[in-house]
């Protein structure tokens, strides 16, 4: 089975990298973007039969920072 993950920083958090992207698109000349929040995607290939609780645990352990970020699992 194939997985995509989308982490996000939570609202509120600081996001430094969609700052400079923000700033960047200003300095070429694109105008109306009002923000930009960067974030990751991590696809995964897993066994068929892994369950929703040992993706859950990936996530939490490993994949996403729970204090500051959000995930959110797309089976593809």
């Amino acid at each position: 089975m194939k997985l995509r993950i989308f982490v996000t920083l939570k609202p509120g958090v600081l996001d430094p990298q969609g700052r400079a992207i923000h700033h960047a698109l200003g300095s070429l000349g694109f105008a109306g973007v009002d923000d930009v929040r960067a974030g990751k995607l991590i696809e995964m290939q897993v066994a068929d039969d892994t369950d929703d609780a040992a993706i859950d645990a990936m996530c939490r352990q490993l994949l996403a920072n729970t204090v500051i970020e959000n995930y959110r699992v797309e089976r593809a």
